[in-house]
Formats: C-alpha cells, structure tokens, sequence
C-alpha cells in the first residue's frame, strides 16, 4: 500500500469514526448522541418530561439540524404546542395526545425503510399510551406494525383471533403490554414462535400497584422466548423489537435478491 493509499484509508476511518461517536454539545444544556442512530441503529430520543419545554424544543432544533429528525417521548399538551409553534411552518411534526411522543421531521426527510414487522398486543385499553409509544419507535426505525388492543386473559377468548392474524402477517417479534397481573406476555410466549417482550405497565393499585406485580410475574414467566423491558418502557420495547425485526428484515431483502441472481 502506497503512502497516500494509507493515508486516505486513516481518513476514512477517523471520518466514520467521527460520524459513530459525534456529539452535539449545547452548553452546559445537554450531549446529544446524534451519532447513536449511524453506530447502532437507533435514534437519539430526547425524554421531554422533567425539563423545560423551551429547553426540549432547543434539543429537537439542534437534533434536526443534525440528523434532519428529532424524536421527543412524554411530551405534555404545553410541550407540544410549542413545538408546533416554533416548527410547524417549515417542518412535519406529528404527535400523539394519548402517547406523549412526537416526532420533528425537515420537509425531505424519509425513514429506510427495513422489510422487518413488528406485531404490538395490549392486555388492556388503558395499556395503550405505551403501546403506541413503543410503535412510534419501530416505525421510526423503518419496520411496518400492526396492532390490536385490549384482548387480555380476562376474556382469554378475544387473543385468538388477533395472535393468529399477527403470526400470518408474519410478524418477527411481539411487543405485549399489559399491567394488573402482567399475564398476557406468558401465554402470549407460550404459543407464539417468535421472539417475545414483555411490557408491563402501571396501570394497576393495590397490593403490586403501579406496574410492580406485572413486572414480577413477566420476569418469573415459565414461557421461553420472552425478554421484559422496565415499567412503562415502551421506547425501550419499541428499541429491542425493531432490533431484532431489522436483523430478519435485512435477512429477508438479502434471500430474495440472492434467489433473483440465481435465476439470471
């Protein structure tokens, strides 16, 4: 290898480099990991409760102007109305009142999308603001859903139907929300053939209140195939399954280009 070969070689790698680890600091603010999504496959989320609306929408300007996208969980109704104000007229900002997530978006911007499929189940209706937490992450991570609500073990009877159509759309993991006792990830583990996560919720009182009976009972499941995330953690649901669905995507999109060169 020449001198110059080498040299342009150390450059790229200190260049990728540059691009997996690059941070973006805003004074004594916050270090955006703008880099996170390059390096791992994930995007930088920035959590919105427990800060300043205003400090939350100078995050979300300099995550777009970095990566053209900002992505903000438990935003509050005054934290969504200034970041409309503050972007609407130039950018896409949706958000969702019942799951708190809203996503900034430039005018061009476009998510790859990956060929991987994510099926999400919630126990309950009141379980459905982290569902759609969780389904907001896959989908930004560029895999397809599909979703049904409420079908519980109270009235086991109402699973069926819903699990059998996830698993003939051909969903390559199932995220399963649920509080109370948190039994539906377990039954749901114990019949499907793909990868499980468990993600309890706070929706219960009383003795195991607040998401502590469901979390339990999801980490002594008997059912293999199943991994639990935190109370409430549908980000980090959302995160793990789309990982996982990405991985079969790709998978997927490579078998069907390799049987295509097999025919030429």
């Amino acid at each position: 290898m020449t001198l110059k070969k080498f040299q342009a070689s150390l450059a790229t790698v200190r260049g990728t480099k540059s691009r997996l680890l690059a941070v973006r600091e805003l004074a004594t603010l916050a270090k955006l990991d703008v880099g996170r999504e390059i390096r791992k496959g994930i995007p930088e989320v920035i959590l919105a409760e427990g800060k300043r609306s205003a400090d939350v929408a100078r995050l979300a300007q300099a995550m777009l102007e970095r990566t053209g996208r900002a992505i903000i969980s438990r935003a509050d109704s005054k934290c969504e109305r200034l970041l409309r104000s503050r972007f609407q007229s130039r950018e896409q900002v949706s958000f969702s009142s019942r799951s708190g997530m809203v996503v900034v978006k430039s005018k061009d911007y476009r998510v790859k999308r990956t060929g991987g499929r994510v099926g999400i189940l919630t126990a309950g209706t009141s379980d459905i603001p982290f569902a759609m937490e969780a389904e907001t992450i896959v989908k930004e991570m560029g895999c397809q859903t599909l979703s049904y609500y409420d079908g519980g073990v109270a009235g086991l009877h109402r699973l069926f139907q819903p699990l059998e159509d996830l698993l003939k759309w051909g969903a390559d993991v199932l995220i399963v929300a649920a509080g109370r006792e948190g039994a539906l990830p377990t039954v749901v583990a114990g019949i499907a053939d793909v990868p499980v996560i468990g993600l309890p919720t706070s929706r219960s009182y009383g003795f195991g209140e607040k998401g502590l009976a469901a979390l339990a009972a999801m980490l002594q499941s008997c059912s293999l195939g199943m991994s639990v995330v935190n109370i409430d953690s549908g980000v980090g649901a959302g995160a793990v399954a789309a990982m996982i669905a990405n991985r079969v995507g790709y998978a997927r999109l490579e078998g069907v280009r390799g049987r295509g060169r097999g025919r030429l």
